[in-house]
């Protein structure tokens, strides 16, 4: 059982942790000071110092629960053998979606403060470690669905766009008044037909150029 100085400690890390997350979605994570963060959260700014190295490591324990959650779900849609490959495609947006809409007040935390290249391959920061495996499972997906190679460089250029059209279905709706269940219930079609859609849109550009229509 803590103790309570244990307890006290875990409460302060939590205020911290809830000051600078507000902030960094108000104001941007680079706008941001440490003094800041200490005076939303009640505290010292060298209190914050005993908890996290530096503002980089405030983001680090904001994101990652989060997103290594978004990893495990995506995992588990990849994994699952009765599902086609476009279903696992459809899965994976659906996830992406819901996600995003449930956080929507940590959207830009999570997927664009100190954010680096999809296709680097050995990212500094973890949090981007954690992104580009999010980006290369769907990339994974729409590789399956396309039937290119891993090294095409088509298949980078198709991942990307798709992932810019799940990005703009977020951003859309980041401020909306409307519930995550809501905007599923009215929308959730047109959401499937965006990846039916793109999916459409790729292959027809790839017969174009392989001359098979």
């Amino acid at each position: 059982m803590f103790k309570k100085h244990d307890l006290r400690a875990e409460e302060t890390k939590k205020a911290i942790l809830e000051a600078a997350g507000k902030l960094f979605a108000a104001h941007g994570f680079e706008s941001v000071t440490i003094r800041e963060i200490a005076k939303e959260a009640g505290c010292s700014h060298t209190t914050i110092y005993l908890y996290f190295k530096d503002k980089e490591g405030l983001l680090h324990d904001l994101s990652m629960p989060a997103l290594n959650q978004l990893e495990r779900q995506f995992e588990t849609i990849l994994s699952e053998e009765k599902l086609s490959l476009e279903e696992k495609l459809r899965g994976l947006s659906r996830e992406f979606i819901r996600f995003c809409l449930l956080k929507r007040n940590m959207f830009t935390i999570l997927f664009t403060e100190r954010a680096g290249r999809v296709d680097e391959a050995e990212p500094e920061l973890d949090i981007n470690r954690t992104r580009n495996k999010l980006f290369a499972s769907m990339m994974a997906a729409l590789q399956g669905c396309l039937e290119l190679q891993q090294h095409d460089n088509r298949l980078l250029t198709f991942s990307r766009i798709y992932y810019f059209a799940l990005y703009g279905i977020v951003g859309t709706y980041a401020h909306s008044e409307e519930s995550y269940e809501q905007l599923r219930e009215r929308l959730g079609s047109t959401f499937d037909d965006m990846v039916d859609v793109l999916l459409a849109g790729f292959k027809k550009k790839l017969n174009r150029e392989e001359g098979t229509i």
